[in-house]
């Protein structure tokens, strides 16, 4: 097997083809490394000692995600479900592909396949930071793009979902996400507890 800083490398060359640029902090870059540098930057913020499979599942969440874009499925709800169920299993087939041929054991491979799947969220932590990891890293770079598509009322609903798949520990770094003021608005209405 190669070492955990060749694995990630090899993730983020296969990320690097991301025709989608974005900009970041004062930087621009392909969308999906972005992406991965910063769910990296929260899990190692969410957890003291990340494993290797942790790392791994952070690194290559959205592996191709371009690939695959949101518009070849339908409008709505159902599409996006649709859309959404279809990405994360080929992530999760095309990570596991990339792991074996970088000589990545099957418990390895079969511990970030779980992570990535986000199989059994509420009962094992690695999966929960995974989540919450996802969740921070879609508020900071994701959730102005969302407000000006779907608007404000609905925004506040997905934020609100969002919340609900999050630890408190997760929960409690939301305040650390640099974002617009727009953003932040629709996050305190998103966590009001109704009357």
């Amino acid at each position: 097997m190669r070492t955990i800083a060749e694995v990630l490398a090899a993730v983020d060359e296969v990320n690097a083809a991301d025709p989608n640029v974005v900009e970041f902090a004062g930087a621009s870059g392909p969308k999906e490394v972005i992406h991965s540098d910063r769910m990296t930057w929260w899990l190692d913020r969410l957890t003291d000692s990340p494993t290797d499979a942790q790392r791994i599942a952070a690194r290559a969440h959205h592996l191709r995600r371009w690939a695959s874009p949101r518009d070849e499925y339908p409008d709505g709800r159902a599409g996006y479900l649709r859309w959404r169920v279809a990405a994360k299993n080929r992530h999760v087939a095309e990570v596991a592909t990339l792991l074996a041929a970088n000589g990545c054991d099957t418990a390895l491979i079969a511990d970030v396949s779980r992570i990535m799947a986000k199989e059994g969220r509420t009962t094992h932590a690695d999966v929960q930071a995974h989540e919450d990891a996802l969740c921070l890293t879609f508020c900071e770079l994701q959730l102005d793009d969302l407000i000006d598509r779907l608007g404000r009322e609905h925004s506040v609903e997905v934020v609100r979902k969002t919340i609900a798949k999050m630890s408190p520990a997760g929960i409690a770094l939301v305040a650390d996400v640099e974002m617009s003021d727009v953003a932040q608005s629709v996050i305190a209405e998103a966590t009001v507890s109704p009357a």
